[in-house]
């Protein structure tokens, strides 16, 4: 199987946004029924910024001509830390890989283009949030569970 990894640009904006609402329905367990359109709107114009002030960068896989999986990274920087003296975060997110092509590396070798984009920005703080499914592929890569963050919603 002789798969591309093609690094996103502008021109590939409605293939993110598409996959963006796949992924956000699969991780909630959405129905098909569930109105995404505002979710949708608001991914387009964020990739029409972020792809272009380089504030993220995503991964798209295709077997041929067929998309089979996808995976991103949002950059963003907050206050020095010891721990983090620049502020600079990286923020992994939207990892996609069609059900039919799982287990065969796909994820991993994604996660490792954007892990190397990641380090050759001279970001070591790597974060993301897991599903039950992606778990064990980011806890084999060296992730480990945190435990002292919080969240208040709504």
């Amino acid at each position: 199987m002789a798969l591309i990894y093609k690094r996103a640009t502008l021109e590939d904006i409605d293939i993110l946004t598409k996959t963006r609402i796949e992924v956000l329905r699969a991780a909630n367990q959405l129905s098909n029924d569930i109105d995404m359109s505002e979710v949708e709107r608001e991914s387009y114009n964020y990739y029409q910024k972020a792809l272009c002030n380089d504030s993220h960068i995503a991964y798209l896989v295709f077997d041929e001509k067929c998309f089979v999986g996808a995976g991103g990274v949002s950059f963003f920087q907050v206050m020095p830390t010891y721990h983090n003296p620049s502020g600079n975060k990286a923020y992994i997110m939207n990892m996609y890989t069609n059900p039919a092509y799982r287990r065969k590396g796909i994820a991993t070798k994604t996660l490792d283009l954007l892990v190397n984009d990641i380090r050759n920005k001279g970001i070591t703080a790597i974060s993301l949030e897991a599903t039950d499914m992606g778990r064990p592929l980011y806890e084999k890569y060296g992730f480990i569970k945190m435990n002292n963050e919080m969240e208040l919603s709504g």
